[in-house]
């Protein structure tokens, strides 16, 4: 590996200088992936087409020095490989054809085929031939329980509604889908893993939408049982894994417990407080307002070192943001934060 950064800062390992990437680093903020979108003509063919996955999730790290190239793919592939029917209507996100309401329907559910998902781990093995070994390739996958929530509802929501009240009329129906998801989840990354993934993430994106209770018995809890598959396998227990709960930041202490070698914050997090309390035992990844990119270089900048000097030189804190990027971010404000990060760590260590 020419730069195994990242790898060494997730084992809380010195390093020269923090490392960064940036949760959808590769996506439509780029004039070039607006390109190779259109070119692909759906953003179905454009995840489940190798080469174009592969071309897309280089993108960025033709343009910034970033640490990590993260897979181009999207959360909803195990759920819509369990034939749940995804399709993706412009400018108004996921659908699923079929949803998870009843009895019936929650009882079919099963842990699907792998090799009905062979495009992402065929773009994992065609990212890391074109990598080279550049940059470490972090593999991911949706929770658990975030993929129940879409499973549901049927598509986002801003309330989740659904997911709720089943959580409190019918926990054994969500306590069914969360446990076949794990399996499957864990099944996903696996092969992702043995297709070359360096690392692999967990993004839970609405666990912190649940009550204390439910969290833990919906989100963590499920969480905990993917990473122990993982770590209970020989052939992958040696990746490193990063879970993410947006909104989270109350159960820190017990995500950091889960197993994962690295923990997410998002946004809301006092960095340094977390970095007191739980630096130790896990690395810290995060944890910039992404809005602060829709500002001016810098801004961008001021911002950056801040999270930097809130993180303080010690091991095992990663870069990123504290969601992921948003469309009409201006692509110089990136290069102003990855620059800035580099910058202000060096001279900090």
């Amino acid at each position: 590996m020419q730069n195994d950064t990242f790898l060494r800062a997730l084992r809380r390992e010195p390093t020269d200088y923090t490392p960064v990437w940036l949760m959808r680093q590769a996506g439509r903020y780029l004039p070039e992936y607006t390109r190779t979108r259109a070119r692909a003509g759906s953003f179905m063919t454009l995840a489940q087409t190798p080469d174009l996955a592969t071309e897309v999730t280089l993108q960025p790290l033709e343009r910034y020095p970033l640490d990590a190239a993260i897979l181009f793919s999207d959360i909803l592939t195990v759920p819509d490989a369990m034939g749940l029917g995804l399709s993706f209507a412009e400018g108004e996100g996921p659908r699923f054809e079929r949803t998870l309401r009843d009895d019936a329907a929650v009882a079919s559910l099963d842990v699907p085929d792998m090799e009905k998902l062979r495009y992402v781990f065929d773009a994992v093995s065609s990212i890391k031939r074109a990598l080279a070994g550049r940059v470490p390739l972090i593999g991911f996958a949706g929770s658990p329980f975030t993929l129940a929530c879409y499973m549901i509802e049927g598509g986002g929501s801003e309330d989740y509604a659904t997911v709720r009240t089943m959580a409190a009329a019918r926990p054994d129906l969500l306590a069914r889908i969360v446990d076949v998801n794990a399996r499957a989840v864990a099944a996903y990354l696996r092969e992702q893993i043995a297709a070359g993934a360096d690392a692999v993430m967990i993004f839970d994106t609405w666990g912190g939408m649940l009550t204390a209770a439910a969290y833990r018995r919906y989100s963590l809890a499920s969480m905990r049982a993917v990473l122990g598959a993982l770590a209970a396998d020989t052939a992958t227990r040696a990746v490193p894994t990063i879970v993410f709960t947006k909104g989270g930041g109350g159960w820190l202490d017990e995500i950091a417990a889960c197993g994962a070698a690295g923990v997410g914050l998002d946004w809301t997090v006092d960095l340094a407080q977390a970095r007191a309390r739980v630096g130790a035992r896990v690395a810290l990844q995060g944890n910039l307002d992404p809005l602060v990119l829709l500002t001016d270089p810098e801004t961008v900048a001021r911002e950056a070192i801040a999270v930097v000097e809130a993180a303080g030189p010690a091991p095992g804190h990663i870069f990123n943001l504290g969601h992921g990027i948003v469309p009409r971010t201006p692509p110089d404000n990136v290069a102003a934060l990855v620059e800035a990060v580099h910058r202000a760590s060096r001279r900090a260590r």
